[in-house]
Parts: structure tokens; sequence; C-alpha cells
């Protein structure tokens, strides 16, 4: 079952970054793309590029986002759409940026499995895909996020176990650190903004993400990619750090 016994695929997020290379490049591969995601302008410049069919909505919208999946015989759902609200301290977090930061991370993505996997058991064939992060697999001082990205992990590990002898496929990708519009998004604070883009090293691009996407998808149907994790040569993680408490 390589990527050409596909048709039909959903990509979220899939406005910028990741999500849209991810979109372009199997659009490139001669798949049927629906392309979803909140920026409507964005949408419209992928399809007039591609041959990408574009839906703009919110996947918060639980219910607008499942009408539109059960109307697609989907083969392939890449769960990519993701924010890093409160991606500082959780004791710093706000009311309204944990629920945006679960509610598109999580909640989201189960909705999304929930309504395709159905259709891919009784065709006995189909592969999900989850954009996690490597924040879902080691130590962040972002708890938030970090939980979010590791609920991930466990969803892709729980329905692995769920699928077996489905014929359906569940890869995780997690990338480190990736050029991408993530904290123009996630943060407030210009300065802290540029601090963090500027990492002084070569970062992985969302081409080389959906790269991994592609191999996981090409793989012979007895083989199931369980993760693939991605970060610049320049970074990594783990280590341990003494900090003495603060005498304030």
């Amino acid at each position: 079952m390589t990527i050409d016994n596909y048709k039909n695929v959903v990509v979220t997020g899939a406005s910028s970054g990741i999500g849209e290379a991810i979109a372009r490049c199997l659009s490139q591969e001669g798949l049927n793309v629906h392309a979803i995601a909140r920026r409507t302008e964005r949408l419209e410049n992928l399809a007039s590029t591609t041959n990408c069919l574009v839906h703009s909505m919110d996947v918060c919208n639980s219910r607008e986002f499942v009408d539109l999946l059960e109307k697609i015989e989907v083969d392939v759902l890449i769960n990519n759409a993701g924010v890093g609200r409160g991606y500082g301290q959780l004791a710093e977090a706000n009311f309204e940026d944990i629920e945006t930061t679960i509610d598109t991370n999580v909640k989201a993505a189960v909705h999304a499995a929930k309504a395709v996997l159905p259709g891919m058991i009784r065709r006995k064939k189909g592969h999900l895909i989850n954009i996690g992060s490597m924040a879902g697999l080691y130590p962040l001082a972002s708890s938030l996020y970090g939980a979010t990205k590791g609920a991930m992990h466990v969803l892709s590990m729980d329905l692995r176990l769920e699928l077996q002898g489905t014929g359906v496929r569940v890869t995780e990708i997690c990338p480190g650190r990736v050029s991408t519009e993530f904290y123009d998004a996630a943060l407030d604070d210009p300065e802290l903004i540029e601090n963090k883009k500027d990492s002084g090293i070569t970062e992985v691009t969302s081409e080389d993400v959906s790269q991994a996407v592609v191999y996981a998808l090409n793989v012979p149907q007895h083989v199931n990619v369980n993760r693939i994790e991605l970060q610049p040569t320049e970074q990594t993680y783990g280590g341990m750090q003494f900090v003495p408490r603060s005498s304030k």
C-alpha cells in the first residue's frame, strides 16, 4: 500500500508552514488534497498554484469540521493543525490560550480521527498521520504545549493498538525546531518573537517534514512507520540543569 494506492487526502492547518508544504507535496504526488485552514486568502493562493481543494474553516468548530470530513472518502488524514498559545510557563497562561491550544492541538485531531476511521476500517486501508513534536516526547519548559503534543503521542500509540488487523496505519511525525511562523502566532511580544525566532542554527524546513510524510506513506503495506523524529543537527534534547531557588 504505497502512496499510489491512495486517492483522497485531508491536511489540516494547510495555509502555511508544515501543513502547506505537505499539501503542496502530496498534490504534486497526484493525490486529491483537501486543504483545511482558517485563512481564506492563504488558501486561495494555495488553490491557485496547486490542484488542492481548499476549505476555509476553524477546526475548533467541531460540528462543521466533522460534517465536512464525513462527506469525503478520506484515505489519508494529516492531523497537522496546531497552535502554541500559552507557550510560556503554565502559571502565566490565560484561560483563552489554554482553551485554544487544547481545542486545536488535541480535540480537533480526535474528532478528525473519529470521523474518518470508520470508512478506513470498512475499506481495509487508510493512513492517519499525526504531526506531533519533540516537545511531546522530551521535557520542555512549556508544559501546556508539551502536554498537547504528548497527548498526540499517546493517541498515536493507542490507535495503533486499536487498529490491529484493520489494514489502517498510524504514523506520528515529531519535528524539533522548524522554520515556520510558529512563534509569530504563539507569542504577542514582538521582541520576544524575534528572540525566539533567532535560533542561530540551520533549522529543519517545512519541506523536510513533508518528505518524511511521503516516506511514511510510501513504505509497503506490511510496514508501519510508527514514529519519525527529526530535528536540526545542531539541536538536541535532554541533559540536566540545576537552578537555585529564587530568594524573591
